[in-house]
C-alpha cells in the first residue's frame, strides 16, 4: 500500500486534501519491473493505470503496416496505461521498462467505482488525467512529426 508522503510527492496527487488521499491511497498497488520488462502489450486488455515512481518506461506503438515506434518516454511522476482509465477495452500501445522501474497501479474498474461513489474526487482525478493526456499527446505529436521527417530524409 502507498504511503501518503509518497503519494503527495507525485504530480497527479500533489495538493490533494487528506480526505481525498484517504479515498485514493488504498486503491493503488506498488509494483516493480526489471529492465526490458514489458508492463503491457499493445492490443491486450487495458486493466491498469500506472503512475511511475522510479525508472523509465517507453511507450511504443506498432502500426499494422510498419515497424514499432517509440512515441514517448515516461519518467518519474508520469502516468501511463491510461486506456484503462478511459474505459477502453485494450491498450493502444505497449509499455516497456528501459531500466528497472517501480510504479503504483490502479485497476481502471477501481478508478471508475471511485469516481461513481465520490464524484467530487472523481472530477479532480479526471481533470488531472486530462492534463497529463493532453501534454502526452502534444509531445507524441511532435515525436511522430520528427520520425516522419527523418523517414523522408532517408
Amino acid at each position: 500500500m502507498m504511503s501518503v508522503p509518497t503519494v503527495q510527492s507525485l504530480p497527479l496527487f500533489q495538493g490533494l486534501k487528506q480526505q481525498t488521499l484517504d479515498l485514493i491511497v488504498p486503491r493503488f498497488e506498488y509494483e516493480t519491473f526489471a529492465e526490458d520488462e514489458i508492463v503491457f502489450e499493445q492490443d491486450t486488455t487495458a486493466k491498469k493505470l500506472y503512475v511511475l515512481v522510479a525508472g523509465k518506461v517507453e511507450i511504443r506503438f506498432k502500426p499494422h503496416d510498419g515497424e514499432q515506434l517509440t512515441v514517448t518516454e515516461i519518467e518519474e511522476g508520469g502516468v501511463f496505461g491510461w486506456s484503462a482509465a478511459l474505459g477502453r477495452d485494450t491498450y493502444t500501445s505497449c509499455a516497456v521498462c528501459v531500466e528497472g522501474s517501480s510504479a503504483f497501479s490502479v485497476l481502471g474498474e477501481e478508478l471508475k467505482q471511485l469516481c461513481e461513489q465520490y464524484p467530487d474526487t472523481g472530477v479532480i482525478i479526471l481533470e488531472r488525467l486530462a492534463e497529463v493526456i493532453a501534454q502526452r499527446l502534444q509531445k507524441t505529436h511532435a515525436n511522430v512529426v520528427e520520425m516522419l521527417q527523418e523517414g523522408v530524409k532517408l
